[in-house]
């Protein structure tokens, strides 16, 4: 494959996750630069990254630049870093509610950018993330950035205009998954098993049935077909859901959460 050379600015939590996938390729040199020395260092150590002393330095030694910072420190970083900017710059950003659009504003014209929205379970291995190309973006920009991004997980191309509901549904979905395994363990719990037992069924039964819809052989709908018998417990417990909207609750919840990506934009 081809060598790839990334740089970190930031080297927060997102940061260590991709950078801990990514370090057991061969093919790809890390580098990185942080405001908090003692991050740095950590990283450093950790992971092999060769430590930066300045965004400049950098953007000298790397073509694919990687922006994994807070989102109101964006302008800042992008301000130090577009004197630095070179046509072989690729710039990926994985700041929540930044536009491809404000980042190209602020950087030298014709800048190539990548939008991404990972999720927690990056931490695993097993992350979800959404990509967007900006206005000048390749294909085979995209295709770097995917493969930037499977190491930790999957990931899904999309247009921009969907990145709200992409935060919604896996940007923000980790903590409805994390509301659900609980309040699955509080069942089993109440039903008579201790709670070490109740959060273990509940979690591994998550995951694999995540595993069987991601095996792409039958949608959700019939997989729930396929476990319920009539009369048996399974529809019994669906039967509550329906009486509580369980199905409308979680729908309200995705709304809820694009809305407000929506608003944070602005």
């Amino acid at each position: 494959m081809t060598r790839l050379s990334i740089g970190f600015i930031g080297t927060g939590r997102i940061a260590q996750a991709l950078i801990s996938g990514l370090s057991h390729d061969p093919q790809i040199v890390i580098c990185g630069y942080d405001k908090i020395p003692d991050s740095l260092h950590s990283v450093s150590l950790h992971y092999g990254v060769n430590a930066e002393e300045s965004i400049e330095g950098l953007a000298r030694d790397t073509e694919i630049i990687i922006i994994a910072v807070k989102p109101y420190q964006v302008a800042e970083v992008l301000a130090e870093l577009k004197p630095a900017l070179h046509a072989r710059h690729l710039l990926i950003s994985v700041a929540a509610g930044i536009s491809t659009g404000f980042i190209e504003s602020n950087c030298p014209n014709g800048v190539r950018v990548v939008r991404v929205m990972p999720n927690t379970p990056a931490f695993v291995g097993e992350g979800m993330t959404a990509l967007c190309k900006g206005s000048n973006a390749t294909t085979d920009d995209i295709l770097a950035a995917e493969r930037i991004f499977n190491a930790i997980g999957k990931t899904a191309i999309i247009d921009e205009s969907g990145m709200d509901a992409a935060t919604a549904v896996s940007g923000s979905g980790p903590a409805y998954m994390f509301r659900i395994i609980d309040s699955l363990a509080e069942g089993g719990e109440a039903c008579g098993l201790d709670r070490e037992t109740a959060q273990l069924l509940a979690a591994q039964t998550m995951l694999g049935a995540a595993k069987m819809v991601l095996s792409g052989r039958k949608n959700p709908e019939e997989l729930v077909r396929e476990v319920t018998t009539p009369g048996g417990t399974t529809e019994a417990g669906l039967q509550a859901m329906e009486e509580r909207d369980l199905r409308g609750v979680l729908f309200e919840t995705v709304k809820a959460a694009a809305a407000r990506s929506k608003e944070l934009m602005k």
